[in-house]
């Protein structure tokens, strides 16, 4: 039962409660009609005997009778005096004749021979005489069955007739809260001053609708200084991670004798790229939470990209004793934002010589009518289970989980191949690939220099199939 949609569970509620009701008002009508007839078949009894005494014939007031009455004046030794009606014997038996002889008055039903039915049944007595009269209940009791035949074929009719009205009462009912439903899915704590629709009246669910947008006002203030926290903080980040960072590539130029000095300023650069990719990403998260990012796309030659992007990691995989190879004859043209496209392709190879192992190599082709760009390594790659999750924000894998990571890295890549029209996936085989497809040209009715909408929750970006997040 609590399974069942509301307007069911009501409706089969107002539907119980009316057999129930229905129930309880034929049961008083045909108690009521029953003791109605009990007590008009008495009085004439009464009415009766007292004429049949007074007049000392059976048939006195009583012409016709037939199967449906009866009178019969008796001596009280059981000498029947008179009779009328269709009564065959006796109607009191020795017993109740003495009772009534002696002073009593009997009333009864029973079935006497030769009237229609159970009859019932009046007997008194006057001096020495004593009368029996007696009515059958025939009448009585088709009356009384026509009654439940009624109620027996009315009462589910009327029962299927009120329930449909009711469920179609309780949808109308329902309606309001129906539409703040639709509503709700579409409204995102991106989405403006969006709120839910409140119905005319001044009612319950009304109230609720009200409290609901006062909630949404309220996570919408804790979203928005959230968002603008993250921002700032990302903007602040940007300039004292690049001094830093020159500073210590300084130090390492002018040199020195000390190799653990040299690999603590090795390792402080590696970090400052990190800080520094991290506040980019943090920057493209909170862009992407108001529910658009700046873009501003252009032809680019994707060896050149590449070339640019395997250059700007080439210090950190020398120091690792790793290589980093570009593959990208033929590709083509790809249409995108270089500034957002650079920092795809550069989440995936900080990823790779985080994670990966041997060479990683930066491949370009055309697929599919676009272009596919690959960032491959010669690791373990992603584990499958894991796979549901690779793109999500804040999803790490449990290598991840030992060394320092965001779990924002793939998630910005998904973002921006998406923020182009395009896709981003994990290519199953040896080692770790990752895919990011951009279509051939500018997508229909984009232009440069504008905002490329994307979704403003992540739970709107459905995962790629993939591996683990890092």
């Amino acid at each position: 039962m609590s399974r069942l949609p509301i307007r069911a569970r009501l409706t089969a509620a107002f539907a119980i409660a009316l057999v129930l009701v229905l129930a309880a008002a034929g049961l008083f009508v045909y108690l009521r009609l029953k003791n109605d007839f009990d007590e008009s078949v008495t009085a004439g009894l009464h009415v009766r005997a007292g004429g049949v005494l007074a007049a000392g014939l059976a048939s006195a007031g009583a012409p016709g009778e037939g199967e449906e009455g009866f009178a019969e004046l008796l001596r009280p030794n059981g000498t029947v005096l008179d009779k009328s009606g269709g009564i065959r014997g006796p109607a009191l038996r020795p017993g109740e004749l003495r009772e009534v002889a002696a002073g009593h008055e009997l009333l009864f039903e029973r079935r006497i021979p030769g009237v229609e039915g159970t009859a019932r049944v009046f007997a008194t007595s006057r001096g020495q005489r004593v009368v029996a009269v007696g009515q059958s209940l025939q009448d009585r009791d088709d009356a009384l069955a026509n009654v439940v035949t009624s109620f027996a074929i009315g009462g589910p009719v009327a029962v299927v007739l009120a329930s449909l009205l009711g469920y179609g009462l309780a949808t109308a009912g329902l309606r309001p809260v129906e539409a703040m439903r639709r509503r709700a899915r579409e409204v995102s704590l991106g989405s403006g001053a969006e709120r839910l629709p409140l119905p005319a009246a001044q009612d319950e669910i009304r109230r609720l609708g009200e409290t609901l947008n006062e909630m949404l006002d309220r996570l919408r203030g804790s979203f928005d200084r959230e968002r603008r926290f993250v921002a700032d903080a990302s903007h602040e980040l940007r300039t004292p991670v690049a001094v830093i960072k020159a500073e210590v590539e300084s130090a390492l130029r002018a040199g020195g004798p000390d190799p653990e000095v040299r690999e603590a300023l090795l390792a402080a650069v590696e970090e400052c790229d990190h800080l520094a990719q991290l506040a980019e990403d943090l920057l493209v998260v909170a862009r992407t939470g108001e529910g658009e990012l700046p873009t501003r796309p252009e032809p680019l030659d994707p060896r050149e990209l590449l070339e640019r992007v395997r250059e700007r990691f080439s210090d950190r995989a020398r120091e690792r004793e790793r290589e980093i190879r570009v593959d990208a004859d033929d590709a083509g043209v790809v249409y995108a934002d270089e500034l957002r496209l650079s920092q795809a392709l550069g989440n995936l190879v900080d990823n790779a010589l985080r994670y990966g192992q041997g060479e990683i190599v930066l491949r370009a082709r055309g697929a599919g009518g676009g272009l596919a760009l690959e960032v491959s390594d010669e690791g373990q790659g992603f584990a499958p289970e894991f796979a549901e999750r690779a793109f999500e924000r804040f999803a790490r894998g449990d290598r991840a989980r030992t060394r320092e990571g965001t779990g924002l890295g793939l998630s910005i890549v998904r973002t921006i191949a998406e923020v182009h029209g395009g896709r981003a996936e994990v290519v199953g085989g040896g080692g770790a690939t990752v895919r990011i497809w951009l279509p051939n040209g500018p997508e229909p009715g984009s232009a440069s220099s504008q905002t490329a909408g994307v979704a403003s929750r992540p739970e709107e970006i459905s995962p790629m199939p993939g591996g683990e997040a890092r």
